[in-house]
């Protein structure tokens, strides 16, 4: 179904939601639980829910007992492998009060770019869907190199709902919208709706982040946001904490307005997908 406005959005058959790394590890960890809340409301009206969650990296740090975030791609493939499995883990033991399960699914970005392997992950997140299951996705860091990778979970939560069909992408930060300048300088206004030929002109999007926190930031976001939305996915990016609100239709965030011809194709893409920093 098409969303036009965030009135449509509790009635979504099918919906990504992607959180990244600074908001649910380290000192916000808390926040996986009412992330969780949110996403077990709108499971719990019959939504399809699939969450693209960062963190595996951040999360395994402190377990390697290092001080910081490695720069070496094999300490980082270490961290990524002890930091997933802590991190589902977390997410499990907070759905279990829903009684809900997780299941989860690790991507390259060479899996969407081979037919085969796009296939198998679009049959596999179906099937559980069905079951009712929570797919929970991320980059697999543990055997993606520098060269082949996403560069980031906005890219991978726009492919996954391409490839889905979903209705709708959240994609969430610690800022509450999109802003016509970097939220923090003065005179910033935050845009409540962006239509999906919208070029954005006069709008300054910084490159580093939405907050400086982070490895995505507002950039690689509103690319995500347009390439969904252009290809008739409806989309909002705010702002983690305001993810229960975001989810029940209320008037929080800024709305990508979906196409009203757009066709979901994950081929058309993975054009806009380049290499890039670690994502988890």
């Amino acid at each position: 179904m098409t969303i036009d406005d965030r009135s449509g959005i509790p009635a979504a058959r099918r919906i990504v939601v992607k959180v990244g790394s600074s908001s649910i590890s380290g000192e916000n960890a808390g926040q996986i639980q009412p992330l969780v809340d949110a996403l077990a409301e709108a499971h719990g009206r019959g939504t399809q829910v699939i969450l693209v969650s960062s963190g595996a990296i951040a999360t395994g740090i402190p377990y390697l007992s290092l001080q910081e975030r490695p720069t070496d791609l094999a300490t980082q493939q270490a961290a990524a492998a002890v930091g997933q499995n802590v991190l589902i883990n977390r997410y499990q033991d907070s759905l279990d009060r829903y009684g809900i399960v997780a299941g989860q699914v690790l991507l390259t970005a060479g899996d969407m770019e081979t037919p085969t392997h796009r296939s198998n992950a679009k049959r596999a997140m179906e099937r559980l869907l069905d079951l009712r299951i929570l797919p929970i996705v991320n980059e697999n860091d543990t055997v993606a190199t520098h060269e082949i990778r996403f560069g980031d979970n906005d890219r991978l939560a726009a492919l996954v709902a391409l490839l889905v069909e979903a209705d709708l992408l959240v994609l969430l930060s610690d800022v509450d919208a999109l802003y016509t300048k970097p939220p923090q300088e003065p005179g910033a206004e935050r845009i409540d709706r962006v239509a999906y030929d919208d070029e954005l002109a006069g709008v300054e999007i910084g490159a580093t982040g939405l907050s400086g926190v982070g490895t995505g930031g507002a950039l690689t976001k509103v690319s995500a946001a347009r390439q969904a939305a252009e290809r008739g996915t409806a989309v909002i990016l705010t702002a983690t904490s305001l993810v229960s609100e975001a989810l029940r239709g209320e008037a929080v965030g800024t709305w990508f307005v979906p196409a009203p011809d757009g066709v979901p194709s994950v081929t058309g893409a993975l054009s806009a997908i380049t290499p890039g920093a670690a994502a988890s």
